[in-house]
Order: structure tokens, then sequence, then C-alpha cells
């Protein structure tokens, strides 16, 4: 037995053991860290405080009690953030004993200072009413329904808003069942269709052709 075959021969006697060995490993790098997130002030509870974990795509948000819980490993860092407070970070420790870790997050409220705002009487009744008067109230949601509803809006976006992919494909369709429908056989030509000439010959009779200057719908000269 050569040198190659005995390295092959320790490997798959030692690698059951070292795999064990490693997801032995892993295991115990997991943990559930579970607790309460409050404020350092009054201890309240905390609800809606969203923990993600650093550097991941992975969170949880803490229930109405500020009760949370989550899974991560050991060395992360879990980041603690609410509206009204600030962010807080907790770093797991490595040397944690076991696979579960309760806590108790304490929150700090972060004040925002807003600028001094007066508020002045108009000097005259008069005043007042002429600023009431020009003041420009925006639409409510009916009036913008309206207006983007107008008959004339919509046409002209349907002249110049290209198809969107559903129309697209109606067209698309639309267009193959015409071509299939004479397959094989020559399409009809309405230059020799009696009734079409019939038709035209009406139309001719009764002066649809003619110019109409005094119609503001008319399409002549």
């Amino acid at each position: 037995m050569n040198k190659k075959s005995t390295y092959i021969l320790l490997f798959f006697l030692f690698f059951p053991f070292l795999l064990k060995a490693q997801l032995s490993q892993f295991k115990d790098s997991i943990i559930q860290i579970s607790g309460i997130t409050m404020t350092a002030d009054s201890l309240r509870a905390v609800p809606a405080v969203s923990i993600l974990v650093r550097g991941q795509h992975r969170g949880t948000i803490s229930n109405s009690q500020g009760v949370f819980s989550i899974v991560a490993f050991k060395g992360d860092t879990l980041t603690f953030s609410a509206v009204g407070f600030k962010k807080k970070d907790f770093k797991i420790p490595m040397n944690l004993p076991g696979n579960n870790y309760s806590m108790i997050q304490l929150l700090v409220d972060d004040t925002t200072y807003l600028p001094v705002t007066i508020i002045k009487p108009y000097p005259t009744r008069e005043e007042f009413e002429k600023a009431f008067v020009s003041s420009d109230i925006p639409d409510d949601e009916y009036e913008l329904a309206r207006k983007n509803t107008e008959e004339a809006r919509m046409r002209a976006l349907s002249r110049y808003i290209p198809p969107d992919a559903r129309e697209a494909t109606n067209m698309y369709m639309n267009k193959q069942a015409q071509s299939l429908y004479y397959a094989g056989q020559q399409a009809p030509q309405n230059i020799l269709n009696p009734l079409a000439w019939a038709q035209f010959i009406q139309a001719w009779k009764r002066g649809d052709f003619k110019s109409k200057n005094n119609n503001k719908y008319s399409y002549g000269y």
C-alpha cells in the first residue's frame, strides 16, 4: 500500500469524527435570545421594538408587552430601535454557556426639540377675510378623481402613452388571429364588395363627404 492510499484510508477513518466535532461546534455557537424591552427611567414595557442582527437580513419585533425572541450566533450584535428612543446595540458574548439566554434591554428616550412657533392673529377682520378668500385650498380626493377621469384627459393620455404589457399582448394576439382567419386563402377585398359600394354611394348622396364649415365638429377645410 502506497502513501496516497494510506492518506485516503486515514481520511475516511477520521472524517466522521471531524464532521461530528464541526456539527457540535456549530450547534454550540447557536443561541436563542429571549427578553423584554423596557424604558430606562420608569421600567415600562416598550412594544414594537425592532431587533435586527447587524450585517444580516434577519430580525424580529417585540410584542405589545415588549417580549421578544430571536435566534442568533454567539458574537453577533443585536440592534434595538424604536420610535422615540435611542438605538441600542448588544453584542452577544462568545463565552455564554448553553444555547439560551434571557435579558432585559433598557431603552433611553430620544428627545427632539422643535423650533419655536409663534401664532399671531390678523390685525383686522378685513385682512383675515382677504387672506381666507385668497388661500389656496388643495383638492380633495373626489376632485382629484374627477380630474383624473375627464374624457379629454383620458383621450389625450391614450394617444401618447404607450400600451402596457397586457394591451400589447392583446393587440399581438388579435393580429395573429386575423392573420390566421384567412390562412391558405385570399383575403376578401372590399373594393369588389357590392354591399360596400352601395353604402359608399348612399353616403355620397347624403353628402357625408362634403365640407361643413359651420359645424364645429367637422373635419373639413
